[in-house]
């Protein structure tokens, strides 16, 4: 295959043969000075078996946004090559932000206190360059620079705050808080808009029961456990879910 994009964790993939395009991910993971972190720009280490898990939550997750009707650029999962089958879509260097809690970059900014509620839920939008710090960007920057058509800033983050409320849901029943996460679309060529890149740990901030905020390998690991516990068969004989 072709590498089109070569990232921090994933890269993009396509198979010239049948135009199919692909994300890989890697075992690599964002962080500085050895301390995992999904907000970092850098590369903080490599976990063996990380892609396998962040594509198999990738899938779950996806999944559910497509029952919810909710459009993604996800088309499939082949977990033990760890590759996921994608949309070609055309991907801004942009990132949604939805926030329910300050935490963070925007404690830093903005001198605010950890935890404080946002509701509704606050929403920004940042240019992807690690160079210059991934600044926020304003719907009319982004016409500007020709990253979006006029209108699709808004259909964005009304998209985002559904995938806020279905992600928030589930999470929850999983035992963690949503506290924020990241987002990107992509669109196909007549302009469809979908959710991309990948739905784990390494886009969202979460506490757990204890109060715990768990870096993106930690999380992974527990998410895991927890969606074959809830998607397992239990004990009675009928297939139901626990």
């Amino acid at each position: 295959m072709k590498t089109i994009y070569n990232g921090k964790t994933k890269t993009v993939l396509l198979d010239e043969s049948t135009n199919n395009c692909f994300l890989l991910f890697k075992d690599d993971a964002t962080g500085e000075n050895g301390v995992f972190d999904p907000g970092s720009n850098t590369v903080g280490g490599s976990v063996s078996g990380k892609g396998k898990i962040g594509l198999t939550i990738s899938k779950y997750f996806f999944e559910l946004m497509a029952a919810n009707g909710i459009p993604t650029h996800y088309l499939g999962a082949d977990i033990e090559q760890s590759l996921m089958q994608v949309r070609n879509v055309a991907v801004p260097k942009l990132e949604f932000v939805l926030r329910y809690f300050t935490a963070g970059s925007m404690c830093r900014r903005f001198s605010l206190e950890k935890g404080i509620v946002f509701e509704p839920p606050y929403l920004e939008v940042t240019l992807k360059d690690d160079e210059q710090g991934d600044p926020l960007i304003s719907e009319r920057l982004c016409i500007m620079k020709g990253m979006l058509k006029e209108g699709e800033y808004q259909k964005a983050l009304d998209i985002l705050v559904k995938v806020g409320g279905v992600l928030r849901a589930e999470l929850k029943t999983l035992g963690l808080t949503l506290i924020d996460f990241k987002m990107e679309f992509g669109f196909d060529e007549q302009r469809n808009i979908y959710i991309a890149d990948e739905i784990t740990p390494d886009i969202w901030r979460v506490q757990d029961e204890c109060g715990n905020i768990p870096n993106q390998i930690d999380c992974a690991k527990l998410l895991l456990d927890r969606i074959k516990a809830k998607d397992a068969p239990c004990n009675c004989g009928c297939n139901c879910a626990k």
